[in-house]
């Protein structure tokens, strides 16, 4: 089929719209000239947004592997929308296209049809419910067009796309992306970050007394079965030129085993570390790392606190630029991170639900009244401890901030002033879109600066910050986020012991009596004599190094590659 009938087409509901993708699934575009290779027109990586964030991240590794095994290739990062911090991230010789429309969740048109899909009831055969269908289909066809123009305009055949086709953040972008595919003859390359059902599932199907899931909302309407049905087919989809590319293993097996999709177009590819993530973590780093930071944060080295009370109330002219702070308990205090005495937990993510920073709050409080840690707190003055948060705080996660400054407080309110007044919150979130922030500190910086890394996320399609910490050589307290048999992969547990990640354990559920004192003891001492960790720091980078280089990174992305071309060459 060609791209200009699908105008054709008289879509009135959601059915008619499975017709459409029916037919594209039998009559596919044929693709390219066969003595062509799908990189030579470049690739086009795809998704709702760049920012600094892990998904972007990952995204510009990827890049990194295909230049590797190009060179010269041309790089285009297409998305709805370019964050103020993408420079941090898109290398400047890379392609930048705003396919407009295409941005997800609250950002695709305000949120309007995000929460009329997934937030609000769709009958079956209702005139919303067929609105709605229209509305995707309309929307589809106009970000196909100007997406296959673009295309076309660079010679592009190769779509590496991200997580539009496994978290429905943009149903129109979904879709669109398969038209695209399907009467254009390009391959796809679909990487799977994490799915609309991990951690996601129909109140029907839920057990008595089941917890509800973070996803839960993709299944509102989950009876409507025109609409669910052509949700499942899109997310992913399992076209003949589109390798589905997962980052966990369960992703794999359950596309295989449950979706019935050709093992022979299912993959699972790692991460790569960058290099630099290994260097060894000296004094004299960790002080220089620690002295840019102290800068960033408006600091020479001291950096005056603005108490908490006061930033709270001025939360939304801070959510707007999105500047470092550091947040204090009350009026004068201030806080010196070059000090030989200043403590550092280090949460590493944007500030966002599933990411549960309030359990820092709940750990860090009772470590400060753990009677061992608390009594050194007590007789060395010169301790302070501060929880830095790297990431920004997308605007529609600003309740999420909300809940991060309230948890500080609850631990200042029980603490006599003296030691309150060495507990700080630091925010770095503008460190890298301000230029006249500029600083020569990086992300592996930022982990040198930390005594240890905190990571109690609620889900992961794989938990970089474990990968990311251990390579640092830092400590790291984490839960056993969902879905388990992740985390287990990521921190190898079925692997032989030299490829073990060694990690403290967050509680699911903290008893009435409190944090484990165990853990609390454990914790204590990763802060208060790190010379203890040498053994587990120097095994957990062993285990890193040996199972995510970038070398590993790239000869996946190869295998790839070489997968999707011999499939074209075989029509």
């Amino acid at each position: 089929m060609q791209f200009e009938q699908l105008s054709e087409h008289d879509v009135a509901h959601g059915d008619h719209i499975s017709t459409v993708l029916d037919e594209l699934a039998r009559n596919p575009r044929a693709p390219w000239e066969r003595d062509h290779h799908p990189l030579d027109g470049g690739v086009a990586f795809v998704t709702f947004a760049y920012d600094i964030d892990g998904v972007s991240m990952e995204i510009a590794k990827y890049a990194k592997c295909f230049e590797r095994i190009r060179p010269g290739i041309p790089i285009h990062c297409v998305a709805g929308n370019f964050g103020d911090k993408a420079d941090a991230v898109i290398d400047p010789s890379w392609h930048r296209f705003v396919l407009d429309g295409a941005d997800g969740w609250d950002k695709w048109d305000g949120g309007v049809w995000f929460h009329q899909l997934f937030y609000e009831d769709l009958p079956p055969d209702s005139p919303q419910s067929s609105r709605l269908a229209w509305e995707m289909w309309d929307q589809a066809l106009s970000l196909a067009g100007t997406l296959v123009d673009y295309l076309d305009e660079h010679g592009i055949r190769l779509l590496f796309t991200v997580n539009t086709n496994s978290n429905p953040g943009n149903v129109a972008l979904g879709l669109a992306l398969v038209l695209v595919s399907e009467t254009s003859g390009v391959v796809v390359i679909n990487n799977n970050h994490d799915f609309y059902w991990e951690g996601g599932k129909a109140r029907c199907k839920r057990i008595p007394g089941e917890r509800p899931g973070p996803r839960d909302h993709f299944f509102r309407n989950h009876d409507n079965e025109e609409f669910f049905s052509f949700l499942q087919r899109i997310y992913p989809w399992n076209g003949r030129r589109w390798a589905q590319v997962d980052i966990n293993t369960l992703q794999s097996r359950r596309l295989i085993d449950r979706f019935h999709f050709p093992p022979d177009r299912v993959f699972t590819i790692g991460t790569g570390v960058d290099p630099a993530f290994f260097r060894v973590r000296t004094p004299e780093v960790r002080a220089q790392c620690r002295a840019a930071m102290s800068r960033l944060l408006g600091g020479n080295p001291v950096v005056a606190a603005t108490p908490v009370d006061r930033f709270a109330g001025r939360l939304g002219e801070w959510m707007a630029d999105q500047r470092p702070v550091v947040c204090g308990h009350g009026e004068g205090r201030v806080l010196d991170l070059t000090a030989p005495d200043a403590l550092v937990l280090l949460q590493p993510t944007r500030i966002v639900e599933r990411k549960r920073i309030w359990k820092d709050w709940e750990l860090i409080g009772a470590l400060l009244h753990h009677p061992p840690f608390r009594e050194v707190f007590e007789q060395r003055p010169s301790l302070s401890l501060t929880l830095q948060i790297t990431g920004p705080v997308p605007i529609e996660h600003r309740g999420c901030l909300e809940t991060v400054i309230e948890s500080y407080r609850d631990v200042l309110v029980h603490l006599p002033d003296e030691i309150g007044a060495r507990v700080f919150l630091a925010l770095s979130a503008g460190w890298q879109s301000h230029p006249d922030l500029a600083e020569d500190i990086g992300v592996v910086d930022i982990y040198q600066l930390a005594d240890v890394v905190v990571f109690p996320s609620q889900t992961e399609g794989r938990g970089l910050p474990i990968i990311e910490a251990s390579a640092a050589g830092i400590p790291i307290v984490c839960s056993r986020y969902e879905p388990h048999a992740v985390f287990a992969e990521v921190v190898g547990e079925h692997l032989p012991v030299a490829d073990h990640v060694d990690y403290e354990l967050y509680p699911e559920e903290v008893s009435p009596e409190g944090f484990d004192h165990e853990l609390l003891d454990r914790v204590g001492r990763i802060l208060l004599d790190p010379a203890s960790q040498a053994e587990r720091i120097e095994r957990n980078r062993e285990a890193v190094l040996h199972r995510y280089s970038f070398d590993a990174l790239q000869a996946s992305i190869e295998s790839v590659v070489a997968r999707l071309e011999s499939t074209v060459r075989g029509h």
